[in-house]
């Protein structure tokens, strides 16, 4: 699919129609907890508000290219259900009102959650925590297993072209159709599905991003969530340049396009600095419904065309329950 041009000419666009036309003028900035932020006009209230708990440590069997587990790090290890229970209860205590349950995928690129989802009840029910998963690849026992855990929302990374998923992935045997399949089987089985698309993820090439749009597009989703390559010290994409923010930008507008009453979220990772400002800029003006960590100047600038910021310290893939007003 083709990503169609959005000249400046164009003022705020057919996106930003859109969304007011289907949303209304609120727009939401949200940080969760999964790390420090704080600017002059949006300050976290505690450092465990959202925390990210990882099932295998730091273990990943894929070690893609961008990661190489690195993200796994930042997370607290809770290797057993025991374990997931006690971290669960101890944020709890410090002060959290939501996790999320991720983990490094196995060879075939599914994170191992199926053990752990009596112990999702038991958090939920328990301590009332909101609580995320990460998933991989998906099949349609697990998904009916996320569904009965009553999990909150279930995040999944869906890629659009089959090199990538072999060359930056390491997954030989998997497809775009087995990305599709395990979004379809979250959705078919009731589970709030908020899948993300990782622009520039073939080593800051736009690649197959358009195709995975399409890919969503074809599901009902509670949310979609864009994040930008941010390359990372000591893998293989340490110093590749990301996609520009005009590149990105395009890719908000198709988005809006195609999913003109889906919430669409611009997502924790993406280049800092200038390259931030901009991209938030024009996530704006493509009318994406929300943006995670927003640059400094973000929040006035949202007022300045009209809009009225509502803040979260909540993962910004449960947008869903801001718009509906309905909480699982």
């Amino acid at each position: 699919m083709r990503i169609k041009s959005t000249p400046a000419s164009r003022g705020l666009g057919e996106g930003w129609e859109t969304a007011r036309r289907n949303f209304g003028d609120d727009v939401w900035f949200f940080a969760p907890t999964l790390k420090r932020y704080s600017t002059e006009r949006f300050r976290q209230s505690c450092n465990c508000y959202f925390r990210p708990v990882s099932i295998t440590g730091s273990r990943c069997a894929l070690m893609c290219d961008h990661c190489r587990a690195g993200i796994l790090k930042d997370m607290r290890p809770a290797l057993t259900p025991d374990e997931l229970l006690a971290t669960a209860a101890e944020l709890y205590a410090a002060g959290a009102r939501g996790i999320l349950v991720s983990g490094g995928s196995d060879a075939q690129g599914v994170v191992p959650l199926a053990g752990f989802l009596g112990t999702i009840v038991e958090i939920r029910e328990r301590l009332g925590l909101k609580v995320l998963v990460h998933t991989g690849i998906t099949d349609k026992k697990l998904a009916r297993g996320l569904a009965f855990a009553g999990v909150d929302a279930a995040m999944i990374d869906i890629i659009g072209d089959s090199k990538t998923i072999k060359e930056i992935c390491h997954l030989e045997n998997t497809s775009t159709a087995d990305y599709e399949h395990s979004l379809a089987n979250l959705v078919d089985a009731g589970v709030p599905a908020a899948p993300h698309v990782i622009i520039g993820l073939h080593r800051g090439a736009m690649k197959g991003e358009a195709n995975a749009l399409s890919i969503i597009s074809r599901h009902q989703v509670s949310s979609l969530v864009l994040v930008g390559l941010t390359p990372r010290p000591d893998t293989p994409m340490d110093g590749m340049k990301p996609p520009s923010p005009g590149e990105m930008g395009r890719l908000f507008h198709l988005a809006r396009e195609l999913m003109p009453k889906t919430p669409i979220l611009l997502g924790c990772e993406r280049p800092w600095g200038e390259h931030k400002e901009q991209t938030d800029r024009l996530a704006l003006e493509a009318g994406l419904n929300g943006i995670a960590y927003p640059a400094e100047d973000i929040i006035g600038y949202a007022e300045k065309i009209g809009l009225k910021p509502k803040l979260s310290e909540m993962c910004c893939a449960l947008m869903f329950e801001n718009l509906t007003g309905v909480s699982r």
